[in-house]
């Protein structure tokens, strides 16, 4: 985790303020941006994890949804049940008139089924054409995987052998892809990663980005750096942009040094101090799912304490959003989520070379994935609609939002 983040430190000093410069001279659009839209039916107006009440999606204009490919093989070649399932799930979709974008299945899962990216190159080409050619009349986009550079998405590959994986899967889907759309995301601006894709990028319809501003870490920001964002990777890659995730969470809150102190106790310590000495103890106290992450992103039992205490995941340990996770003037409730789709998506969509906005996501969690707990709120409050399915005051936003980029909206 330490180098993940030394390395965007980096590669942002390197390449992010010559970008975003250079995007405000270079030509707002080229023949491929121009083309992206009438090739995708319009702006991509989507949600990522759908549920099926498919009369609440269409009333809410979104036309698009995001959901991932299950591994399509068992180890002796069978195909798996879950992915006849997910074909199963794309054709209700597809019949009633809703897109689909596909992401492809994470390195890790080529490994668990025998095809390990780092040796097998032709079993990830042999994957990439079945995939498209299966799944031709169900889908009609692909994200090939989904934020290589984080390491618990990426591991075991490093990055580099991550940008490899991405760039055989897009060159093999080439020759077959007809007209799905085929291209890649980056968590934030990962500008090596970008670099790294350059000569795969003649291979891609478009280049993603999932962005996330005010709502991790202890880092704050403004609306205008989703602008900043697509602008420097607009000039560094010249590529349609589509952002593949963004969102903002309608809850949480800081604790204080009380209640954080009451959290650690519950784990058999008294202090941050007393974890670091005892870190084994601590891991173990913890419930399942967060002993499992932390040994999975940081196995070295001399690093967890780091893990925990000197990244975001702090922020799970103690069920908070500090008072810097934020965008000043969007606070983390139901009405300050709603206006910031209120005001990001038109804002987004008058930049010619972005090409569309998948917000992340449909529906509340009721427990965080990635520390198991249900009142989290980092992972748990990104929904348009609660875990009932009731509509929040974002659903309506974003209806709004999308209705009038889609000329649909009465109101």
């Amino acid at each position: 985790m330490e180098k993940y983040i030394l390395d965007q430190i980096k590669y942002g000093v390197k390449y992010l303020p010559k970008c975003l410069a250079g995007s405000y001279f270079k030509p707002v659009s080229n023949a491929e941006t121009q083309a992206f839209r009438q090739k995708a039916g319009g702006f991509i107006c989507g949600v990522c994890h759908p549920n099926e009440n498919y009369d609440q999606l269409r009333r809410g204009n979104i036309e698009w949804i995001r959901i991932d490919i299950p591994f399509p093989y068992e180890q002796d070649g069978t195909i798996r049940k879950s992915y006849e399932d997910f074909k199963d799930r794309c054709k209700g979709y597809k019949d009633r008139g809703f897109k689909v974008m596909a992401v492809t299945p994470y390195p890790c899962d080529y490994i668990e089924a025998g095809i390990d990216p780092r040796r097998d190159e032709q079993g990830v080409r042999d994957v990439a054409v079945f995939l498209l050619n299966d799944l031709r009349t169900y889908i009609d986009a692909v994200q090939i995987t989904n934020e290589m550079g984080i390491p618990h998405f990426t591991l075991p590959l490093t990055e580099e052998e991550a940008a490899r994986f991405i760039g055989v899967n897009a060159e093999a889907m080439y020759a077959v892809k007809q007209d799905i759309l085929v291209g890649y995301n980056s968590a934030g601006p990962q500008a090596d990663l970008h670099v790294m894709l350059k000569p795969y990028h003649k291979y891609c319809d478009y280049v993603g980005i999932d962005i996330y501003i005010g709502c991790f870490a202890n880092v704050g920001g403004l609306l205008y750096f989703f602008e900043a964002l697509v602008r420097y990777l607009w000039n560094l890659t010249g590529k349609p942009v589509v952002i593949q995730e963004f969102g903002y969470i309608s809850g949480g809150a800081p604790k204080t040094k009380a209640e954080k102190l009451d959290i650690l106790r519950g784990y058999g310590v008294e202090s941050v101090k007393e974890a670091y000495d005892k870190i084994e103890m601590f891991v173990d106290n913890l419930n399942d799912r967060m002993r499992e992450h932390i040994r999975h992103v940081s196995p070295d039992v001399s690093h967890q304490a780091d893990f925990i205490f000197k990244s975001d995941y702090v922020n799970h340990l103690f069920k908070e959003l500090p008072k810097t996770t934020l965008i000043p003037g969007y606070p983390h409730t139901p009405e300050g989520q709603a206006k910031f789709f209120r005001d990001l998506i038109p804002r987004m969509h008058r930049l010619p070379f972005v090409g569309g906005l998948i917000v992340y996501c449909y529906s509340d969690s009721d427990r965080c994935y990635m520390c198991g707990q249900s009142d989290c709120p980092t992972e748990t409050r990104w929904g348009l609609v609660d875990v009932n399915g009731k509509e929040k005051p974002s659903y309506y936003a974003v209806r709004k939002a999308f209705g009038r980029i889609r000329g649909k909206c009465p109101f």
